[in-house]
């Protein structure tokens, strides 16, 4: 049961006593992303759609990182400030699962770190 810690420059560093990824007995756990550029440290705050695509890429270079994609991904968490940015955030989400998505919760949370509107987590398998 060897467990291996994940990490890249090519997404955020974590802002807290986390790590991006864990990986164990074939499973990856990638921490709740929020729409931080991983190169300037800056919130991408130029609208819900953007604010998604980041966090969608920051997942991807993760996933990368551990030889996965998002076609190993079996379950996604996003957390929302505001419901009723759902359907922009799904039409985003969804361009990166076109075939058999992963399950999936959505909810509305009061607040998020560093003010953001989304984040999402996701657990992938090999």
């Amino acid at each position: 049961m060897a467990r291996k810690i994940i990490y890249t420059d090519d997404a955020p560093e974590p802002i807290g006593p986390y790590s991006q990824a864990v990986y164990i007995n074939g499973m990856l756990f990638v921490s709740g992303q929020i729409p931080l550029d991983p190169f300037s440290g800056t919130m991408i705050k130029d609208g819900i759609a953007e604010e998604t695509q980041q966090v969608m890429e920051n997942l991807n270079a993760i996933l990368l990182a551990a030889e996965m994609d998002f076609s190993n991904v079996v379950k996604c968490s996003i957390f929302l400030t505001d419901m009723h940015d759902f359907p922009k955030v799904n039409e985003v989400y969804g361009k990166y699962f076109k075939n058999n998505p992963p399950a999936r919760e959505t909810v509305e949370v009061s607040v998020l770190p560093k003010n953001a509107n989304v984040e999402i987590s996701c657990i992938a398998v090999r």
